[in-house]
C-alpha cells in the first residue's frame, strides 16, 4: 500500500499574504514587452513609451512573523520563481 503524501505546508505560524514580483534587469532584453508596445501602437494607444512584461505570485504563506515569510520567499524566489541571471525580484508581504 502506497502512503499519502501530506499536502499543503505544514509549517506552524500565521496565514500571510505576499506578493512577489518579477522583472528582468535593466539592459536584458525584452522582446515580449516590444511586441506588447507594437500592439498598443497599433490599436491606437499613443503616449506609451515603453513596456516591460514580468511575472507575478500572489502567494499565501504560513510563517511566525513578516521577516520569516520574506526569508523563506527570497529562498523560493532563489531557487525558482527568479532566473538571477536576468531578472530580479521585489517581495511584498501583507500586514
Amino acid at each position: 500500500m502506497a502512503s499519502a503524501k501530506p499536502q499543503g505546508n505544514s509549517r506552524a505560524g500565521t496565514a500571510m499574504k505576499a506578493r512577489v514580483v518579477v522583472t528582468l534587469k535593466r539592459g536584458v532584453l525584452d522582446p515580449q514587452g516590444k511586441a506588447i508596445e507594437g500592439a498598443l501602437a497599433s490599436l491606437g494607444l499613443d503616449g506609451i513609451g515603453s513596456v516591460r512584461q514580468g511575472k507575478v505570485f500572489d502567494i499565501e504563506i504560513m510563517a511566525d512573523d513578516r521577516e520569516a515569510a520574506h526569508a523563506r520567499l527570497a529562498t523560493a524566489c532563489e531557487r525558482l520563481l527568479a532566473n538571477l541571471v536576468i531578472e530580479d525580484y521585489v517581495i511584498e508581504v501583507a500586514d
